[in-house]
Protein backbone atom coordinates (compact mmCIF):
# COMPACT_ATOMS: atom_id res chain seq x y z
CA UNK A 1 0.00 0.00 0.00
CA UNK A 2 0.82 3.67 -0.24
CA UNK A 3 2.61 5.06 -3.98
CA UNK A 4 6.12 6.18 -3.69
CA UNK A 5 7.28 9.50 -4.76
CA UNK A 6 9.84 12.22 -3.75
CA UNK A 7 11.90 11.08 -1.19
CA UNK A 8 12.59 12.67 2.22
CA UNK A 9 14.34 15.81 2.86
CA UNK A 10 17.73 15.83 4.26
CA UNK A 11 17.57 14.06 7.42
CA UNK A 12 18.41 16.10 10.53
CA UNK A 13 20.75 14.47 13.75
CA UNK A 14 19.48 11.84 16.41
CA UNK A 15 20.33 8.45 17.39
CA UNK A 16 22.63 10.26 20.26
CA UNK A 17 20.33 11.98 22.71
CA UNK A 18 21.98 11.12 25.83
CA UNK A 19 22.12 7.36 25.23
CA UNK A 20 25.44 5.87 26.31
CA UNK A 21 27.38 4.75 23.40
CA UNK A 22 28.01 1.42 24.30
CA UNK A 23 24.63 0.67 25.96
CA UNK A 24 24.03 -2.65 23.56
CA UNK A 25 21.53 -1.66 20.32
CA UNK A 26 19.95 -4.82 21.01
CA UNK A 27 16.87 -5.92 23.25
CA UNK A 28 19.00 -7.80 25.25
CA UNK A 29 20.06 -6.08 28.64
CA UNK A 30 23.09 -3.64 28.00
CA UNK A 31 26.62 -4.16 29.93
CA UNK A 32 29.15 -1.67 30.90
CA UNK A 33 31.55 -2.88 28.16
CA UNK A 34 30.38 -2.83 24.72
CA UNK A 35 28.99 -6.19 23.38
CA UNK A 36 30.99 -7.88 20.19
CA UNK A 37 29.58 -10.04 17.13
CA UNK A 38 30.99 -13.76 18.32
CA UNK A 39 32.61 -15.64 15.40
CA UNK A 40 31.97 -19.10 15.33
CA UNK A 41 35.16 -20.88 15.65
CA UNK A 42 37.48 -18.41 15.57
CA UNK A 43 39.54 -16.50 18.54
CA UNK A 44 40.41 -12.80 18.15
CA UNK A 45 44.24 -12.60 17.89
CA UNK A 46 46.63 -10.36 17.05
CA UNK A 47 47.34 -11.76 13.90
CA UNK A 48 43.78 -10.81 11.95
CA UNK A 49 44.22 -7.44 13.66
CA UNK A 50 45.62 -3.92 12.71
CA UNK A 51 49.33 -3.35 13.71
CA UNK A 52 49.94 -2.48 16.88
CA UNK A 53 49.13 0.71 16.66
CA UNK A 54 45.97 0.16 16.49
CA UNK A 55 43.69 -0.18 20.09
CA UNK A 56 42.21 -3.41 20.44
CA UNK A 57 38.19 -3.33 20.88
CA UNK A 58 38.62 -4.47 24.23
CA UNK A 59 41.39 -1.55 25.56
CA UNK A 60 40.27 1.62 27.19
CA UNK A 61 41.73 3.59 24.50
CA UNK A 62 39.52 2.25 21.91
CA UNK A 63 36.41 2.89 24.27
CA UNK A 64 37.47 6.29 24.69
CA UNK A 65 38.17 7.37 21.05
CA UNK A 66 34.94 5.48 20.47
CA UNK A 67 33.58 8.10 22.93
CA UNK A 68 35.12 11.01 21.53
CA UNK A 69 33.94 9.89 17.65
CA UNK A 70 30.34 9.46 19.29
CA UNK A 71 30.76 12.90 20.92
CA UNK A 72 31.70 14.89 17.10
CA UNK A 73 28.69 13.26 15.98
CA UNK A 74 25.81 13.86 18.21
CA UNK A 75 26.70 16.82 19.68
CA UNK A 76 28.83 18.89 17.23
CA UNK A 77 27.38 17.49 13.89
CA UNK A 78 31.30 17.54 12.60
CA UNK A 79 30.28 13.86 10.32
CA UNK A 80 33.40 14.48 8.59
CA UNK A 81 35.64 14.84 11.55
CA UNK A 82 33.95 11.74 13.26
CA UNK A 83 34.59 9.46 10.28
CA UNK A 84 38.12 9.99 10.30
CA UNK A 85 38.46 9.80 14.04
CA UNK A 86 36.11 6.02 13.67
CA UNK A 87 39.01 5.11 11.11
CA UNK A 88 41.47 5.78 12.99
CA UNK A 89 40.37 3.40 15.65
CA UNK A 90 41.07 0.56 13.28
CA UNK A 91 38.00 -1.63 13.51
CA UNK A 92 35.84 -0.53 10.74
CA UNK A 93 34.67 -4.07 10.76
CA UNK A 94 32.88 -3.28 14.48
CA UNK A 95 29.04 -2.66 13.67
CA UNK A 96 28.95 -0.03 15.98
CA UNK A 97 31.60 1.63 14.07
CA UNK A 98 30.65 0.54 10.79
CA UNK A 99 27.42 2.24 11.36
CA UNK A 100 28.17 5.31 12.83
CA UNK A 101 30.92 5.72 10.16
CA UNK A 102 27.89 5.10 7.52
CA UNK A 103 25.34 7.75 9.42
CA UNK A 104 27.71 10.02 9.16
CA UNK A 105 28.53 10.11 5.27
CA UNK A 106 24.51 9.92 5.40
CA UNK A 107 24.43 13.43 7.08
CA UNK A 108 27.54 14.77 4.75
CA UNK A 109 25.22 13.40 1.80
CA UNK A 110 27.25 10.71 0.39
CA UNK A 111 24.67 8.20 -0.04
CA UNK A 112 26.52 5.67 -1.97
CA UNK A 113 29.53 5.35 0.80
CA UNK A 114 26.39 5.40 3.76
CA UNK A 115 25.48 2.42 1.83
CA UNK A 116 28.33 0.51 1.98
CA UNK A 117 28.98 1.00 6.13
CA UNK A 118 25.56 0.30 6.73
CA UNK A 119 25.74 -2.72 4.74
CA UNK A 120 29.36 -3.52 6.17
CA UNK A 121 27.58 -3.24 9.89
CA UNK A 122 25.07 -5.57 9.21
CA UNK A 123 27.42 -8.26 7.73
CA UNK A 124 29.46 -8.36 10.68
CA UNK A 125 26.09 -8.24 12.96
CA UNK A 126 22.89 -9.12 10.97
CA UNK A 127 21.07 -8.05 14.03
CA UNK A 128 22.20 -4.34 14.53
CA UNK A 129 19.19 -2.91 15.37
CA UNK A 130 20.35 0.56 15.07
CA UNK A 131 22.00 0.00 11.65
CA UNK A 132 18.63 -1.35 10.71
CA UNK A 133 16.92 2.14 11.83
CA UNK A 134 19.41 4.25 10.18
CA UNK A 135 19.83 2.59 7.06
CA UNK A 136 15.86 2.43 6.84
CA UNK A 137 15.83 6.36 7.56
CA UNK A 138 18.37 6.13 4.38
CA UNK A 139 15.77 4.54 2.30
CA UNK A 140 13.45 6.89 3.12
CA UNK A 141 15.55 9.31 2.13
CA UNK A 142 16.36 7.86 -0.69
CA UNK A 143 12.71 7.46 -1.81
CA UNK A 144 12.60 3.60 -1.35
CA UNK A 145 9.46 3.39 1.20
CA UNK A 146 9.14 -0.26 0.70
CA UNK A 147 12.85 -1.20 1.92
CA UNK A 148 12.48 1.13 4.79
CA UNK A 149 9.04 -0.94 5.82
CA UNK A 150 10.96 -3.82 5.09
CA UNK A 151 13.98 -2.43 7.41
CA UNK A 152 11.28 -1.34 10.07
CA UNK A 153 10.21 -5.64 9.93
CA UNK A 154 13.53 -6.34 10.64
CA UNK A 155 13.79 -3.73 13.57
CA UNK A 156 10.79 -5.44 15.18
CA UNK A 157 11.56 -9.27 14.86
CA UNK A 158 15.41 -8.28 16.96
CA UNK A 159 13.84 -5.84 19.40
CA UNK A 160 9.60 -5.97 19.64
CA UNK A 161 7.56 -2.91 18.21
CA UNK A 162 8.41 -0.81 21.50
CA UNK A 163 11.85 -0.27 21.18
CA UNK A 164 13.39 3.30 21.01
CA UNK A 165 14.65 2.21 16.91
CA UNK A 166 11.29 0.37 16.17
CA UNK A 167 9.36 3.84 17.34
CA UNK A 168 11.60 6.09 15.48
CA UNK A 169 11.75 4.93 12.07
CA UNK A 170 7.82 4.29 12.45
CA UNK A 171 7.63 7.66 13.28
CA UNK A 172 9.55 8.51 10.04
CA UNK A 173 6.97 6.09 8.10
CA UNK A 174 4.01 7.87 9.01
CA UNK A 175 5.39 11.41 7.70
CA UNK A 176 3.89 12.54 4.50
CA UNK A 177 6.01 11.76 1.55
CA UNK A 178 8.36 14.66 0.85
CA UNK A 179 8.39 16.01 4.41
CA UNK A 180 11.83 16.92 5.80
CA UNK A 181 13.12 14.79 8.26
CA UNK A 182 14.73 15.67 11.60
CA UNK A 183 16.80 12.83 12.53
Amino acid sequence: AGGGGGGGGGGGGGGGGGMDPFASTYSAPSTAQPTYPKRSGTKATQKNKKPNNQSSIGDPAFAAGYRVAYDTIYERNDYAAAIAQLKSLGHDDHPNVANLIGYSYRKLGDYEQSQVWYERALKADPNHVLTWQYYGLWQLERGNREQALYHLGRIASICGTDCEEYRSLAAALDKPTGTAFAY
